[in-house]
């Protein structure tokens, strides 16, 4: 077997504990907040970000850029061993770009190693969710190419279905219109809303109360689940995390679902869906 590393961004919101777990190498992007830039990571602060976010404060974010990616991937090359890189979605952001930029410097440098690098198409703990089946894969006996291959295949499987608290950070980001975002709230209205197949995100129906929009997230894993792959999901949320855990006890009941790794939103896409952000993520018939 061949040795090499998986090496993603933080945009994949793993927590940090599971990071060290699965041996994973993590690029971070950069979250401009209170006139300091700080380095994107699920860690105990993060709670001041949401905070500062309810009480009207922005924050503003960076990609990985290919110096950035140079830095993490060319240690692994020049110890002898190959690379897999598994990136943000390049609907959302340049950080996919950025990592082939720096592939193809540092494949010209070591020509003898393969670097591999996957658009997963993903976000937070959807890409997350991602790149722990590619450990499984890894830890299988799958090879550089039979992994990046398994990912490219897979990624279109991967299901993102969530919803937002606050419909102005959706039209803060030109996701809706500012007549909509406004009547949408006076009417409590919550977007139920999708990543699809070219990793953007799609608002597909509305729904009246917040309830009803938990429950509608859960109703997508009998539609599109697979019996047989629903033992592992995942569930990322804006500091709302009674509301992830009970949609996670939804899927439990619902579907027999035996692990279900919750985590917050990071700090990055965070300040962008904001807080009450809650998504679920699994394996499905399509996206």
């Amino acid at each position: 077997m061949s040795h090499y590393k998986i090496i993603t961004d933080s945009c994949c919101d793993l927590p940090q504990e599971k990071i060290a777990e699965l041996g994973l190498i993590v690029t971070p992007l950069t979250l401009m907040f209170r006139g300091t830039a700080r380095l994107d990571a699920v860690t105990e602060d993060i709670k001041e970000v949401y905070d500062a976010l309810r009480a009207g404060e922005t924050a503003s974010t960076s990609a990985v850029n290919p110096e950035s990616w140079c830095q993490v991937i060319e240690p692994v090359l020049s110890a002898g061993e190959d690379a897999v890189v598994l990136a943000f979605s390049s609907g959302l952001s340049t950080t996919y770009q950025s990592a082939m930029i720096a592939a193809q410097e540092l494949g010209e440098k070591y020509p003898q190693r393969k670097i591999r690098v996957v658009d997963t198409r993903s976000a937070s703990l959807g890409q997350g969710l991602l790149v722990w089946l590619a450990c499984d894969q890894r830890d299988a006996g799958l090879d550089v190419d039979a992994l990046a291959d398994w990912v490219e295949q897979t990624k279109f499987h991967l299901c993102h279905w969530f919803t937002v608290d606050d419909l102005m950070y959706l039209k803060r980001g030109g996701r809706i219109s500012a007549a909509t975002a406004v009547l949408g709230t006076m009417l409590k209205i919550k977007p139920v809303l999708h990543m699809d197949d070219e990793g953007h995100l799609i608002n597909m129906t509305k729904v009246r109360g917040r309830k009803a929009a938990i429950d509608a997230l859960a109703d997508k894993v009998a539609e599109l689940g697979i019996e047989g792959k629903l033992d592992r999901m995942a569930i990322c949320h804006g500091d709302c995390l009674e509301d992830a855990q009970y949609l996670a006890a939804q899927v439990k009941e619902r579907f027999g679902v035996k692990e279900v790794l919750i985590g917050y939103t990071g700090a990055v896409i965070g300040s962008h869906s904001g807080p009450g952000t809650l998504a679920l993520f699994f394996l499905g018939k399509e996206r």
